[in-house]
């Protein structure tokens, strides 16, 4: 069985700038062991981006969402210090939206033809990108195991996390 953990947006802007959380900031040390543990037993990780360019007021989610985050270079686009540390060399990937597209087909080539997959996610937020990733890679892979481990999520609130939850739950990715 081929096993990865998905470490999802956890970049400054969600932790403690534009779009921090008190929870996604407490949520940081319970991520950083989880990517140890993760690296120690030989998974493979892979650590989204949230990526966006100085145009982003002018794009659609940034019309609908007014409020300049994870733009490319800045330090707000950089991931959280302590979770760089814990990644080392992992796998990076940008994505400009919610949602990776590239995901699926990254973990089908790293997998290399191994049909049993054990897909982790953790990171932020759990209602907006940990959800979208969730339900594409659950889509793309659905006899592998997917979950999600709830307590190295936060979402844009504690109820919109639950809600997230709840949602991934009904659609069978187990929440951990």
């Amino acid at each position: 069985m081929k096993r990865f953990l998905i470490v999802v947006d956890m970049q400054n802007d969600f932790v403690d700038a534009a779009l921090g959380t008190k929870e996604a900031k407490a949520m940081v040390p319970n991520a950083v062991s989880e990517i140890a543990r993760a690296r120690a037993q030989g998974d493979t990780v892979i650590a989204t981006l949230d990526t966006h360019g100085e145009n982003y007021l002018a794009t659609r989610e940034g019309r609908r969402l007014p409020v300049p985050h994870c733009i490319k270079g800045t330090d707000g686009w950089q991931l959280n210090p302590d979770v760089e540390r814990a990644l080392g060399n992992s796998i990076r990937l940008e994505k400009p939206t919610f949602g990776s597209v590239k995901l699926p087909e990254l973990i089908k080539n790293l997998a290399g033809g191994d049909e049993e997959l054990d897909i982790r996610l953790i990171g932020l937020c759990t209602d907006i990108c940990v959800v979208s990733n969730a339900l594409l890679l659950k889509a793309n892979f659905p006899e592998a195991d997917v979950s999600v481990k709830a307590d190295c999520c936060a979402g844009v609130t504690p109820e919109a996390h639950e809600a997230a939850l709840k949602t991934m739950a009904s659609c069978q990715i187990d929440i951990i």
